[in-house]
């Protein structure tokens, strides 16, 4: 093979590649899309009135994850399956934002941490790798964490809305999901980065808390999981 025929194979292969990538990122955008969407429906429970319609809304954004279930069908057509992370940049923000989507609909749902698995089973992907596309362990764990973020917000307009008990049963929580961040050893620096995030949650629920407590608003859960 001459140097010539050499580089035209290189080119072919770049080529190729660069094709993959741009019918990857046309999904991508599209899985982006549907997010905000998702986004914009629960964000609405930050409003004074928006508590009550929390069942309505969990609905709405769970109809609109059949959606995201059918886009991540077609992303898995775009490439090889075994080629997962090669690509796996170009979907690993949009999927960290879904798994938190889905985290935070899981809560208002139930009050209860989201598991890897449950995540998975809502965007219609694997969790275990060799089974194909799957839910990383770190992608979900971002997810946790941006929900964490969430939950501190919703703490504050929860006051706003009249609502007291509810930042105690955040903040028992957000708590328990520190303790457990606490037993993991981060390796991933982004990921530790928006670990380190969560303590300036945890402390910001505690002024609520601490708010309500000194105005004697504050009553302790009669017990877990009640609402």
């Amino acid at each position: 093979m001459s140097v010539t025929e050499m580089f035209s194979y290189i080119q072919g292969f770049l080529s190729a590649d660069q094709d993959v990538r741009e019918d990857i990122r046309k999904v991508v955008q599209t899985l982006e899309q549907t997010a905000r969407e998702i986004l914009t429906v629960l964000q609405s429970v930050h409003q004074p009135s928006g508590f009550k319609e929390i069942p309505n809304k969990c609905a709405k954004a769970r109809e609109l994850f059949c959606t995201v279930r059918t886009q991540i069908a077609e992303l898995k057509t775009k490439f090889p399956v075994e080629q997962y992370y090669r690509f796996h940049e170009h979907w690993r923000f949009v999927l960290q934002r879904l798994a938190f989507l889905a985290a935070f609909v899981v809560y208002l749902e139930s009050e209860t941490l989201v598991t890897r698995e449950e995540v998975a089973q809502i965007l219609g992907i694997e969790v275990v790798r060799e089974k194909g596309f799957h839910l990383d362990v770190e992608d979900y764990l971002a997810g946790v964490l941006i929900m964490a973020s969430e939950l501190s917000r919703l703490a504050v307009n929860s006051v706003t809305a009249g609502d007291y008990n509810r930042p105690l049963r955040i903040s028992n929580f957000i708590n328990e999901l520190d303790s457990g961040f606490r037993l993991l050893n981060l390796k991933n620096d982004p990921l530790r980065k928006r670990y380190d995030g969560l303590k300036y949650d945890v402390k910001k629920i505690e002024e609520v808390v601490y708010d309500l407590s000194i105005r004697g608003l504050a009553k302790e859960p009669e017990a877990a999981g009640e609402k």
